[in-house]
């Protein structure tokens, strides 16, 4: 078994300093110190604990921990959904990037056709155009969909919703794709297919993503980087850059990788670890 030797913070990596695509000084997004807490009135619950990390432009990053840890809370964080309780998150450029969120569920209105469904987000900015429809008609055509754009979303399979719950988001042009979860609905075998589907359109669209995700090999086929956080309130425990020699660009061949392994057992043993602790308590 081949051990991936990246015990060091990502800006430490050999492989992250002799990236020729590295934007020095051009993160995204960076969370300095972030904490966030939930109010009740039975008392209050931390979510998120001086969290650090950064993330950067066109890069693939998946984020892992127990369950309940706090993942969703830091994309709804990210979104602007939530705001930080103490310390801060920056953009790189002067306003926040414009983002898509894709959850577990692909939330197509039955009653619609795909077509209206994938332009729904345009009319409610009221931004539908010609132009607006010639580039929905190419991502249906490029992603195996222009064929059932007349179709309502019980008419097709789990995966092909998903794929149509996507280009929904894409037409509205996001520089960020947050994905919470995404595929989980999913069977094991669509599992794969859709999310090689969609790690390909996101990679081709030169996109930013951050996933949430509780299977760790999808975690690591997947991402750049794997960001490992502790139980709740979660606070970063490892960042992993992912550095995998493939035999081509699917998920088969980055499972097939022969670092793969090594990552696995690592991101596998800090999750034990954090379980352990949360059960000592």
């Amino acid at each position: 078994m081949k051990v991936p030797e990246n015990h060091f913070p990502l800006s430490l990596s050999p492989a992250y300093l002799n990236r020729k695509d590295k934007f020095a000084g051009a993160d995204m997004i960076t969370f300095d110190n972030v904490s966030f807490a939930y109010h009740s009135l039975r008392g209050e619950t931390r979510a998120v604990s001086h969290l650090s990390f950064r993330v950067e432009p066109k890069s693939f990053v998946s984020m892992v921990g127990p369950s309940g840890c706090g993942k969703s809370t830091i994309l709804s964080l990210i979104a602007g959904i939530l705001s930080p309780q103490e310390g801060e998150i920056r953009y790189d450029s002067e306003k926040k990037p414009v983002i898509g969120y894709m959850l577990q569920k692909d939330h197509l209105f039955y009653w619609r056709t795909i077509w209206q469904n994938c332009l729904l987000g345009p009319e409610i900015q009221k931004t539908v155009d010609e132009n607006t429809k010639t580039r929905l008609a190419e991502l249906l055509k490029e992603y195996g969909l222009w064929e059932f754009r007349d179709k309502k979303p019980q008419e097709l399979s789990g995966g092909m919703r998903q794929r149509a719950a996507l280009i929904r988001t894409l037409i509205l042009n996001p520089e960020l794709l947050l994905l919470d979860e995404p595929f989980s609905a999913l069977d094991f075998q669509t599992r794969l297919r859709v999310s090689d589907d969609i790690a390909h359109i996101i990679r081709e669209q030169d996109k930013t993503a951050i996933l949430i995700t509780h299977d760790l090999q999808e975690a690591i086929s997947l991402g750049d980087r794997v960001l490992v956080l502790s139980s709740r309130p979660a606070r970063l425990i490892r960042d992993m850059p992912i550095r995998l020699t493939k035999s081509g660009n699917d998920l088969l061949s980055a499972r097939n990788a022969p670092e793969f392994n090594g990552y696995f057992n690592m991101l596998w043993e800090d999750l034990k670890e954090e379980t352990d602790n949360e059960r000592n308590l």
